[in-house]
């Protein structure tokens, strides 16, 4: 189909909806409905029937989508389908953690090398290779490389976007926890992990207050 315009969203939803259709046991029937995908997801029906229209024309009233064929719209709408080849600049914990994630192939993402400004290896465990930062920019030219992983700290973290720039990268995947200055053709998206605790630890104290608030409700009664 025709691909459209989708919000960022959207685009955050459906890698939820394809992690369910794939994990769905092989007995499980070969159509499923928005309404049944909702309901296992705990979504409204209304919002994942509109996702699924975005992706996919294979919906037919009262059958649902093929299962299978749903889950290829979705993977091809994402680009799961074309290996984007990445590097990491930032070869510590995380950095190497990232490497080591097997998961990443399922996605379409190749990270070709990881690149310190004090390498303490030359591969790593999984063979790729560790390079010096000096060598950053002429590796993303040379090999066109359009992603760059950020894992360095944070005053670092400006410098090693403008080198990735310079080297023809158009998209950046930051998770060092500093705001990234780049030309408004540069896609950034922020893992800040700061903003995650605050968020789960907001939820879990509001959750908290609730519970205690019920119990001694429950004990003046």
């Amino acid at each position: 189909m025709e691909q459209k315009k989708i919000s960022k969203s959207v685009l955050k939803r459906l890698p939820g909806y394809l992690s369910y259709l794939k994990s769905m046991p092989e007995g499980a029937p070969a159509h499923i409905s928005a309404t049944a995908l909702a309901n296992a997801l705990g979504m409204g029906e209304v919002q994942v029937r509109k996702d699924l229209a975005m992706v996919s024309d294979g919906g037919r009233p009262k059958i649902g989508y093929l299962r299978e064929s749903l889950i290829f719209d979705i993977e091809q709408f994402l680009g799961y389908d074309n290996t984007t080849d990445a590097v990491l600049i930032g070869a510590g914990k995380l950095g190497q953690a990232l490497m080591g994630y097997k998961g990443f192939d399922e996605y379409g993402l190749n990270i070709l090398a990881a690149f310190d400004a004090h390498p303490q290896m030359e591969k790593t465990e999984e063979g790729k290779p560790v390079y010096h930062i000096s060598k950053l920019t002429s590796f993303c030219r040379s090999h066109k490389v359009l992603m760059g992983i950020i894992t360095v700290p944070a005053e670092s973290a400006q410098e090693v976007a403008d080198q990735l720039i310079a080297g023809g990268i158009k998209a950046i995947w930051n998770f060092a926890p500093t705001h990234l200055d780049v030309p408004s053709n540069i896609l950034v998206q922020n893992e800040n992990m700061a903003t995650s605790l605050a968020v789960l630890s907001v939820h879990l104290q509001a959750q908290i207050k609730e519970e205690k608030e019920i119990k001694e409700k429950g004990n003046k009664g």
